[in-house]
C-alpha cells in the first residue's frame, strides 16, 4: 500500500476554529475504514509556526528541535475544544520581496518528503499557497479569517466566533454606559471589509455602525446621536471597524511599518472618533477597542462543526487529487473554488443591499 505525507500549517492572525480543522484533517487522513477504500495510507506531518517552519524546519538555538512532527488521532483528539492553534502561527511571507525564501519552503517540502500541503489561512497565506501551486506544489486551503474577507466562500473559520465576543462585550457595556448616559464607541477589526462591525453590531443592536466600505460623515454621525437623545436614549453604543474612515478623510494606522505581505496595521478611528464627538456633542464620549480578544477563547458550535468539515473535505481535495483549490462554503454547501479565485479580490460589504446609509446601521427593509 502506497504511503503518502500531508502538511498541514496554520498561517496569519490565530482564531478560534483552526484546531477543529486540523483535528479533523488528521482524523479523516488516519481513519481506518477509509484508508482500505483508498488504498492509500497517509501520515500528517504537523508544521509549525505557519510558513516560517517551512522556511526554518530548525528552531533558531535548538538544532535538534524541528518545527516539523508526526500528528497522531489520539494527539488532536480533543483539539477541538481549544481555540487559537495548537501548531502556532507567524505573518512570515517566504515570497517577501525584500527577502525572497519561497526555493527554501521547495527545498524542505522535498527534504521531509512532503508529497500534499493543507494551508489553513486568509488572504495572505492563501495568496502564498496558491503561488506555490503554480510553482508545482500539490496543495489545498481551507479559509480562516475573522474578516471574512476571502473571495469565493460564505464563511471562514473564526467569523462566527469573534461575532459572539463583540456581542458579549458590548453587553457587558451597556451597564456602564447606561449608569453614566454615556457614548461608547467600540472599534472592531476587520481591516479594509466590515463585516465584524456590520454583524457584531447588529447582533449587539447598536444604536451606528460605520464601516470601511461607507466613508462616514461625522456631522450625520452626531445628528444621529442628538436624535436619539431627544427620543430618551439614556447611551448610546457606536460600533467602528478599523478600517473605517471620516468623509474626505483617510484611514488611520496604528504605526507607520509595514509587515512583509505589505500591510499597515489600522487602528485608532475608535479613539479619534470618541473625540470628536465629545467635543462638537458636549456628551461625554469613552472609546474601547476590543483587539486581540475577537480572536481569543474557545470556538463556538459554529466554528467546531465548520472546522470539522472543512478539514475533512481538505482530505477529500487531496484523495481525488483536486489540487490548487480552497474549501468552500457556498449556499449552505461544502464545495471548492480555485485558490486563485479565493485570493483574487476581497469580499466587502455590498453597501446597496447590507448597509443603511441614512441610519449608518444595517439594512431595516429586506424583502423591498
Amino acid at each position: 500500500m502506497d504511503k503518502k505525507r500531508i502538511g498541514v500549517l496554520t498561517g496569519g492572525g490565530d482564531c478560534a476554529g483552526l484546531n477543529p480543522a486540523i483535528k479533523w484533517v488528521v482524523k479523516t487522513a488516519l481513519d481506518d475504514r477509509l484508508r482500505k477504500s483508498r488504498k492509500v495510507e497517509h501520515e500528517v506531518i504537523g508544521i509549525r509556526d505557519g510558513w516560517k517552519g517551512l522556511v526554518e524546519p530548525e528552531v533558531e538555538g535548538e538544532p535538534s528541535a524541528s518545527r516539523l512532527f508526526t500528528l497522531t488521532e489520539e494527539m488532536v483528539r480533543t483539539w477541538d475544544r481549544y481555540g487559537g492553534t495548537n501548531l502556532g502561527t507567524s505573518r512570515t511571507n517566504p515570497y517577501d520581496p525584500k527577502k525572497d525564501r519561497s526555493q527554501t519552503v521547495l527545498e524542505n517540502l522535498k527534504r521531509f518528503k512532503i508529497d500534499y500541503l493543507i494551508a489553513i489561512g486568509g488572504e495572505d497565506t492563501l495568496g502564498v499557497a496558491n503561488k506555490l501551486y503554480r510553482e508545482g506544489v500539490k496543495i489545498v486551503g481551507i479559509p480562516k479569517t475573522i474578516d471574512k474577507d476571502l473571495s469565493g466562500t460564505d464563511y471562514t473559520l473564526g467569523f462566527e466566533t469573534a461575532l459572539n465576543v463583540i456581542t458579549e462585550e458590548i453587553d457587558r457595556l451597556r451597564t456602564t454606559a447606561g449608569s453614566h448616559r454615556r457614548i461608547f464607541v467600540v472599534e472592531t477589526m476587520g481591516r479594509h471589509a466590515g463585516w465584524l462591525a456590520l454583524e457584531g453590531g447588529e447582533s449587539s443592536g447598536a444604536y451606528i455602525i460605520l464601516i470601511p466600505e461607507y466613508d462616514f460623515d461625522l456631522n450625520r454621525v452626531n445628528e444621529l446621536l442628538m436624535e436619539g437623545r431627544r427620543k430618551g436614549t439614556r447611551y448610546e453604543i457606536i460600533v467602528v471597524a478599523e478600517g473605517a474612515k471620516p468623509l474626505g478623510g483617510s484611514e488611520i494606522f496604528k504605526e507607520n511599518g509595514v509587515d512583509s505581505f505589505g500591510h499597515k496595521a489600522l487602528g485608532g478611528v475608535g479613539e479619534f472618533l470618541a473625540n470628536q464627538i465629545t467635543a462638537l456633542t458636549k456628551i461625554e464620549t469613552r472609546s474601547i477597542v476590543l483587539s486581540h480578544l475577537q480572536r481569543g477563547g474557545a470556538p463556538c458550535a459554529y466554528d467546531r462543526r465548520m472546522g470539522r468539515y472543512f478539514g475533512i473535505a481538505a482530505i477529500d481535495l487531496i484523495v481525488k487529487e483536486d489540487f490548487g483549490k480552497m474549501v468552500s462554503y457556498r449556499n449552505g454547501t461544502i464545495t471548492a473554488v480555485p485558490l486563485e479565485e479565493a485570493v483574487g479580490k476581497l469580499n466587502l460589504v455590498d453597501v446597496k443591499t447590507q448597509y443603511d446609509t441614512e441610519r449608518y446601521n444595517g439594512r431595516r427593509c429586506i424583502l423591498c
